[in-house]
């Protein structure tokens, strides 16, 4: 027993050494940012997020109504949209359509003010993917639990824990291709939340909701190729190689999901559900919706009012149990 208890006592302190090594490696320029003087407190939130996502919040709704909550809804979508409008516009304006051949850009360290603006955008992008967590929230309080699938819940959890050590170790570079992408996938899929939740008579304005999973996979096919660049360069100054082999393998690995969705859903027809020919007797559109966050469901409200089978914005498929970037 007291051979278990010092290989323990090794292992922890071992630990302890790797993790104070990691923390000193970090960006001094983020030291000053909310959430980012350890992975602690992150790490906190995001288990509280899980915790209340799969046991208190079920619990604490098991015996109320489902919330409506469509004015904050709106609300919340269209922040995003302005958020992720202002993120893309930073990505530009720090590199990308400055000084960044979309090649082999390595990371500015410097305090230059162009550096910092990147580190800032970095960091806001992170931050969002906090925000982003009420996507979820809602779904528990309005009783949607079809759609807090394992890939939803994962996706909502992993980004955001992942995405901490990238801004910490590569704020900048190559490496924050992927969420200039991504964040210009959230302006449109957020405005499709918005309109939806705003009620069916926004259904007009909607027309591009089937085109949202193939708006997905080119994202995700940019994403693999921008990384894929890297392995034919006879040789590239980006400073920390290892994002670029996990971003490779994210973007890689939700194409092969959201195709298999596509190939199901439209080549092969089994996940589209029957059409409802009898009309709708409360005024609210009853057909199919396709959202890009990667939820696909039967006679469900998308992100609002209006009564449709919606494939949602964090990509997991109701029929198939997909999930998006």
């Amino acid at each position: 027993r007291g051979k278990l208890v010092k290989m323990l006592q090794d292992i922890g302190a071992r630990a302890m050494e790797v993790y104070e090594f990691l923390l000193k490696g970090t960006d001094p320029r983020l030291w000053g940012y909310p959430l980012m003087q350890s992975p602690v407190n992150m790490t906190a939130i995001l288990l509280t997020y899980i915790f209340f996502v799969l046991v208190a919040g079920p619990r604490f709704m098991a015996n109320r109504k489902p919330f409506q909550l469509k004015e904050a809804m709106i609300a919340y979508n269209f922040t995003m949209v302005a958020m992720s409008t202002f993120i893309v516009y930073e990505f530009l304006m720090s590199g990308w359509a400055t000084t960044y051949t979309w090649r082999c850009d390595a990371i500015d360290y410097s305090d230059s003010p162009q550096g910092l603006r990147m580190v800032r955008v970095a960091w806001l992008f992170l931050f969002s993917k906090f925000i982003e967590l009420l996507d979820t929230v809602f779904f528990v309080l309005r009783k949607k639990h079809g759609q807090i699938t394992f890939l939803h819940v994962f996706h909502h959890s992993f980004m955001p824990w992942t995405w901490w050590w990238g801004v910490s170790f590569a704020p900048g570079g190559m490496g924050s291709f992927h969420a200039m992408v991504n964040s210009i996938v959230h302006i449109i899929m957020y405005s499709y939340y918005g309109l939806s939740a705003a009620g069916p008579q926004f259904q007009k304005f909607l027309w591009w909701k089937k085109y949202m999973t193939a708006i997905q996979l080119v994202q995700f096919v940019m994403v693999s190729l921008h990384a894929t660049q890297y392995y034919f360069m006879k040789s590239c100054d980006y400073q920390v190689p290892l994002f670029i082999h996990l971003i490779w393998m994210y973007g890689t690995f939700f194409f092969v999901l959201f195709s298999n969705f596509w190939y199901q859903a439209y080549v092969k027809g089994k996940r589209l559900p029957k059409q409802d020919t009898k009309p709708s007797l409360n005024g609210k559109a009853n057909g199919t919706t396709l959202v890009a966050n990667g939820k696909y469901h039967e006679n469900s409200t998308s992100n609002g009012t209006s009564n449709s089978s919606s494939h949602h914005k964090n990509g997991s498929a109701h029929a198939g149990k997909m999930k998006k970037s």
